[in-house]
């Protein structure tokens, strides 16, 4: 809660990342941010998203510059702008290793399905949207962003991919993919977490050609990482039983507590209360000024 994406960007080896650029919120000159977005080799498509947010807050898909001008000029904190990863995958990978070891464990694997509509050759986008049950629960957002859109007719068997975001609060839906952990996987990952200093426990957000690919190290980008407060995604798959995901959060929960000891023991001074208090009311007043 409350942490800077690009602190922890910058821990993660940049040969894993898509390209990025800064934007802090008192920079005033469009054509200067437009030229650093050049010279960092992003092309349009690309993502833009808030350096301290969560769950898809004020991230978007930017097709042009006059939609960059835009959002530079509405939002009010600082903000990330990344290369659009084109990889047809988009996956959660838990992984977790013990301070002072090699190896570690690849816990959960959630596949993430786009929100999308099928079409019939006959009814609009928003009538496909209004008869799922999943979809229909963005219609009013969508109906507001791009009322044109909803108007369209899709050709007969042909998917419509509405969102690219891959949230869930964007109507993605949440896949168990634990079937596609392995021993290959799992040393991909103790290659990225040994190149991390002092991380051990999160969850990798991440964009693949492919599950073959990812076991191969290669043909993936590393989007985001959420840290303790990050949970294995796969336990939202909708067949998933609620009393495996409530146990699967409470072995993580171990997880954390153990790595914890030691790392106090090697003299890491944990968050006190009263800094974790505070963190939280920082927050809050952040998320009140970035919704003005």
């Amino acid at each position: 809660m409350g942490e800077s994406k690009i602190n922890i960007l910058k821990r993660i080896p940049a040969v894993y990342l898509p390209k990025t650029v800064y934007v802090r919120k008192r920079d005033k000159d469009f054509s200067a941010l437009l030229r650093r977005v050049r010279e960092a080799e992003i092309d349009f498509p690309l993502i833009v998203k808030p350096d301290i947010g969560e769950r898809g807050f004020l991230v978007e898909k930017i097709d042009n510059p006059a939609q960059l001008e835009r959002y530079f000029t509405k939002v009010k904190v600082d903000f990330l702008v990344q290369e659009f990863v084109d990889y047809p995958l988009e996956i959660s990978v838990f992984y977790y290793r013990m301070p002072g070891r090699l190896q570690g464990t690849v816990s959960s694997i959630c596949i993430k399905e786009m929100l999308s509509v099928q079409g019939d050759g006959t009814s609009t986008i928003a009538a496909l949207m209004q008869n799922s049950p999943r979809a229909s629960l963005q219609l009013e957002r969508f109906q507001k962003s791009d009322p044109k859109l909803m108007q369209r007719i899709i050709p007969k068997g042909k998917t419509e991919l509405l969102e690219p975001i891959g949230n869930h609060c964007r109507g993605t839906k949440f896949l168990n993919g634990n079937h596609f952990i392995d021993e290959e996987i799992r040393a991909v990952f103790d290659t990225i977490g040994r190149q991390m200093e002092d991380i051990y426990y999160g969850r990798f957000d991440m964009k693949c050609e492919s599950i073959d690919a990812l076991r191969a190290g290669s043909g993936f980008k590393l989007l985001e990482i959420n840290g303790d407060a990050g949970e294995p995604a796969h336990i939202y798959d909708p067949t998933y039983p609620i009393r495996k995901a409530y146990r699967d959060i409470w072995q993580h929960w171990g997880v954390i507590y153990e790595i914890s000891k030691v790392q106090i023991a090697k003299g890491v001074q944990p968050m006190s209360w009263r800094e974790a208090w505070q963190r939280i009311r920082d927050y809050r007043r952040y998320m009140r000024r970035a919704q003005q």
